[in-house]
């Protein structure tokens, strides 16, 4: 996703501002560059492709020769033959299996092939995790009438997480919020990230305004509108 410009950041604050106006609700922006490092993932492949190690061999056409019985060998010299070539074969295994592990662990700590190849369900989990630790770290849960609404977007996975506190989640119905989300992600892939919040940020302020209208002289801003920006972890 395309990473928000000074201009994008100062046009979705003031679609923040312009709908807190309409509302007693709090909405609340933040963008991070991506939600995990994601650390497993270089070893989860490399370990399963190391495990390919056996199977390459055998399609490489290694394989244990036994001697033949019938010449003049003896049962003990068989023997030592038949140990000696099971070893060079374990040893081989061993060593390829290294080889490719590390290979594999290179080529997918790349960021790019890393987050490629990172379970779309894991992603969406840490996605997940890190909004609602957001949500807790910026303190939407403590205003005044539990009315915090966070947008949360990933770039790194191409993933947003929309929370909303209990004194709004009770009179909002989830298909309102997907809907919110929608118009978000569709803003993003299409590369105009301010249009797409500033659409989520409408719908959501269509929701507060009905459910929590402001009162006359009564309603502090109780969160910074300006967009926060998480670095990569």
């Amino acid at each position: 996703m395309k990473t928000l410009s000074p201009f994008d950041l100062a046009a979705i604050e003031a679609a923040v501002r312009e709908a807190e106006v309409r509302t007693t609700g709090e909405i609340y922006c933040v963008v991070a560059e991506d939600s995990s490092d994601y650390g497993e993932t270089p070893l989860a492949w490399a370990a399963g492709v190391a495990l390919l190690a056996p199977a390459i061999l055998l399609l490489g056409g290694v394989r244990v020769s036994i001697p033949d019985f019938f010449s003049t060998w003896t049962a003990l010299q068989v023997g030592q033959a038949i140990e000696g070539a099971v070893r060079r074969a374990l040893i081989g295994d061993i060593v390829l299996q290294g080889v490719l592990f590390v290979l594999t662990a290179i080529i997918v700590s790349i960021p790019s092939v890393r987050r490629a190849l990172t379970p779309r369900g894991l992603k969406r989990d840490r996605v997940r995790r890190r909004a609602a630790e957001q949500f807790l770290a910026k303190n939407l849960h403590l205003t005044r009438d539990r009315t915090g609404v966070l947008i949360f977007v990933s770039l790194g996975e191409r993933m947003a997480e929309l929370l909303a506190d209990e004194g709004i989640a009770a009179h909002v119905e989830q298909h309102v919020w997907d809907r919110a989300m929608a118009a978000l992600l569709e803003g993003l892939r299409r590369g105009h990230p301010a249009a797409g919040y500033a659409a989520a940020i409408g719908l959501c302020a269509d929701v507060l305004a009905e459910r929590f209208p402001p009162q006359p002289g009564d309603n502090p801003n109780e969160l910074p509108d300006a967009v926060v920006m998480l670095p990569r972890t």
